[in-house]
């Protein structure tokens, strides 16, 4: 299957401009034609119960994609993170002991609390790096999934996984960017406030520094969400438009602006959507394990000899099973906030750039019916022409 980069920020105009055809809102009293529909959604403005069941109906539809390339990201990625600190332990193994059970009446040396510290910043950095690289490829498989779903096209793990991982670093430099400008209130209040409270430690204005933290934070936080929401749409951006880090957080700005309270109102209802699914995906396998390990715990209170292997069998199970629950939940959760971002994205395109007008050139559907228009009023006959004149009296 072929796979282009996206729909770029201008080719979904329409003939009549920005917001033509299908792109815009109907006016009252118009008359609208049946919305063409080629897969999860009508190519018209969403509402909330749309955005929220073409969600939906995307996961039911592509499931084994997402599921396939979200399960092959995590069994690279833990293993590569195991390695990772199974040699940063090894590393610094010898200094274990020293530092957390010295001889008594010795304090531990710096020679061995410092080789500690950078191990363990290191690994901090390299999880991070790892951690972000994943999240990226996830965040980038969402919209090229989104994509193809909205046009009605069938999908592969193999071209799914090339789309996420080819558009992964331009996804993870977005998500940065826009963190380190959302985060920027927050985190100016406490390069403010941490040096003022170290400073003060020792006085008696030190309650009352850190009593301050709440104040400041109730200032910048709002300010943070603001910025968060207006960033919102740049990895989609980046994975349908082939844009950079940058251009897709300038595209975010302009598709949110004038729109801000609607995208946080369906981003925050989608939010707690995705957890509650997730929440109920997961409670099963808690329960499972709860119930597993009854029977050992039973054995242990009755002091019988099988009662440690079975308590280790009963803990070992009731771990796998929450771990089973806890992938299969994070999954979805994942997956469906990713994708209701890239539906909000699609939705604006509609809105403000007859984005309709592209997809339905792009699958080769016919444009929709003009709506038709009202036959002018008949207009009355000339009056003839007296002899002196038009008028003559």
């Amino acid at each position: 299957m072929t796979q282009n980069t996206g729909w770029g920020p201008a080719g979904g105009q329409g003939p009549g401009g920005p917001g033509a055809g299908w792109g815009g809102a109907p006016q009252w009293g118009a008359w609208e034609p049946q919305a063409p529909q080629p897969g999860v959604i009508p190519l018209r403005p969403l509402n909330l119960a749309e955005i929220l069941g073409g969600t939906f109906a995307t996961i039911r539809r592509h499931w084994k994609q997402l599921v396939g390339v979200m399960l092959a990201v995590q069994a690279i990625t833990l293993p590569v993170m195991a390695l990772a600190v199974a040699i940063a332990v090894a590393s610094v193994f010898g200094h274990f002991e020293p530092v957390f059970d010295p001889p008594f009446g010795e304090d531990p040396t710096a020679e061995d609390v410092v080789p500690l510290l950078v191990a363990g910043a290191v690994l901090l950095v390299v999880l991070a790096v790892i951690g972000v690289l994943a999240t990226a490829v996830l965040a980038s498989l969402c919209p090229a999934v989104l994509r193809e779903a909205v046009m009605g096209r069938p999908t592969t793990f193999r071209a799914m996984w090339r789309a996420a991982v080819r558009r992964a670093p331009a996804v993870a430099g977005a998500t940065l960017l826009s963190i380190l400008i959302a985060g920027a209130p927050v985190f100016a209040v406490l390069a403010v406030w941490i040096p003022l409270l170290v400073a003060t430690v020792s006085e008696d204005n030190a309650p009352l520094l850190v009593g301050l933290l709440p104040v400041l934070l109730l200032v910048a936080g709002p300010v943070a969400v603001w910025l968060g929401i207006r960033f919102s749409l740049a990895p989609a951006a980046v994975v349908m438009e082939g844009a950079d880090p940058v251009t897709a957080l300038r595209r975010s700005a302009a598709l949110v602006r004038g729109d801000w309270w609607r995208i946080f109102g369906v981003t925050l209802v989608a939010g707690m959507v995705a957890g509650a699914v997730s929440w109920v995906i997961q409670l099963p396998f808690q329960i499972i394990g709860m119930i597993g390990m009854v029977p050992a715990s039973a054995g242990v209170e009755d002091g019988s000899d099988a009662a440690p292997a079975g308590l280790i069998a009963a803990v070992g199970f009731a771990v796998v099973a929450m771990v089973v629950g806890g992938v299969a939940s994070q999954t979805f959760q994942i997956a469906f906030t990713q994708l209701a971002g890239g539906m909000l994205y699609v939705d604006q395109r509609i809105r403000r750039e007859g984005l309709a007008d592209a997809i339905l050139a792009e699958v080769g559907a016919p444009a929709p019916a003009a709506a038709p228009t009202a036959p002018a009023a008949p207009t009355a006959p000339p009056r003839p022409e007296g002899p002196e004149g038009p008028g003559g009296s």
